[in-house]
């Protein structure tokens, strides 16, 4: 089961318009669109997921907010960048946020970028003002084992990104499509993600998973001051391991967050935007709309 949490993890999760008064060289991290006007919601993107991973949620929630949509380097055909990914996109994002003036913008990620959304409302409090977490674990590499030492889940970062930038093309391919079906219910939706996959640098993917999965992220989690809501699919894992279990590895994981609200959908996988998207968006709606 962890090398299955692993690998479906691994290969995760239009023309863009600037960012008003910024250009593509302040954050080279990530690219932006911008659409619509009002309180300002940023989405962030899992791995190697463009930002049309949002499409929807764009379309269902920004008709009276702006959205700030982010595609982060090297994922789906963007440029990569030399520097560790994460760590930059986490400080370019709060100095965007602070040249464009955001109060609070609400955060909204799913896998990886909601490790981002978490990490960044964890390093800077005051510049977030709501968190959606779609998908995502923050210690992944302990699932089987909560108390895993630093050492440790370096060591098992460290052969999640060798096994990914060894494997030729035909068994990185053949690996793609195997976990792509574990994370959406449809064909086209598989076939949409795969080939992101495929165009995306596999060295970014490789090294940014290092980055998330050697990172124990949740003694920061502490430190978050926004309310959280914390959405995960339990489709995938049907079989495999009771409802009640992956409730319980959500919770444990999530306990030292002040402000958490907890959601399990039955039909949804990894993709959750695609599987479920109403239960989706009916529960971001009630909590962003909550006092």
């Amino acid at each position: 089961m962890f090398k299955r949490l692993i690998s479906r993890t691994l290969f995760t999760c239009a023309a863009l318009l600037p960012a008003i008064g910024a250009t593509a060289a302040s954050h080279p991290a990530f690219n932006v669109k911008v659409t619509g006007s009002g309180a300002p919601v940023i989405l962030i993107p899992g791995l190697a997921s463009p930002g049309e991973v949002w499409d929807g949620t764009v379309q269902r929630f920004c008709a009276k907010r702006q959205c700030h949509v982010l595609t982060l380097a090297g994922f789906a055909g963007t440029p990569a960048i030399e520097a560790p990914l994460l760590p930059a996109a986490e400080q370019q994002l709060s100095d965007y946020i602070a040249e464009h003036r955001m109060e609070q913008p609400v955060l909204i990620g799913h896998s990886m970028g909601a490790y981002l959304a978490l990490k960044l409302a964890a390093d800077h409090p005051a510049q977030v003002g709501r968190v959606v977490v779609v998908d995502m674990l923050p210690a992944l590499a302990a699932t089987q084992m909560p108390n895993m030492t630093p050492e440790q889940l370096e060591a098992v970062a460290a052969q999640a990104r060798d096994r990914t930038l060894q494997a030729d093309d035909a068994s990185f391919a053949t690996q793609q499509r195997r976990t792509a079906g574990t994370m959406a219910s449809s064909a086209a939706d598989v076939e949409r993600i795969v080939g992101w996959g495929q165009k995306s640098d596999r060295k970014a993917m490789a090294t940014s998973m290092y980055q998330m999965l050697s990172h124990d992220l949740r003694p920061d989690l502490a430190r978050v001051t926004a309310p959280t809501l914390v959405l995960a699919g339990w489709a995938a894992h049907k079989g495999m391991l009771p409802r009640s279990a992956i409730e319980a590895m959500y919770q444990g994981q999530y306990r030292l967050l002040p402000d958490v609200k907890f959601e399990l959908t039955d039909t949804a996988r990894h993709f959750i935007m695609y599987d479920d998207p109403e239960w989706m968006y009916a529960r971001i709606d009630q909590f962003l709309n909550q006092k």
